[in-house]
């Protein structure tokens, strides 16, 4: 299983974000081709050290990391990723899961 971990960092409109990212980017991400499961989970308003810097963060999941460079470089993967990129400042962390 590999995993993308998308943190968007909060916005200058979080309500015009919030719109865009459930009306437009949802149903874009979800047509990415092998695409196991999406998950979506909007950040802490404060972290034990201070404000959060991060908005929302989405978890996407593919079979492996050889899957996933294949569904980003489909057309929908690369629509996907487009949007993501227009919505607000993103950093992107890829995980190779590995049993132990």
């Amino acid at each position: 299983m590999a995993q993308m971990i998308v943190l968007y960092r909060t916005p200058k409109d979080t309500a015009a974000f919030d719109k865009d990212y459930a009306a437009i980017h949802i149903p874009l991400a979800k047509k990415i081709p092998g695409l196991r499961k999406y998950e979506v989970s909007h950040g802490p308003v404060a972290t034990p050290f201070g404000p959060s810097a991060y908005h929302l963060v989405a978890t996407l999941h593919f079979d492996s990391m050889l899957a996933m460079q294949s569904a980003f470089a489909s057309p929908e993967g690369q629509a996907a990723g487009a949007h993501a990129q227009s919505l607000a400042a993103l950093d992107i962390l890829l995980f190779d899961n590995h049993e132990v």
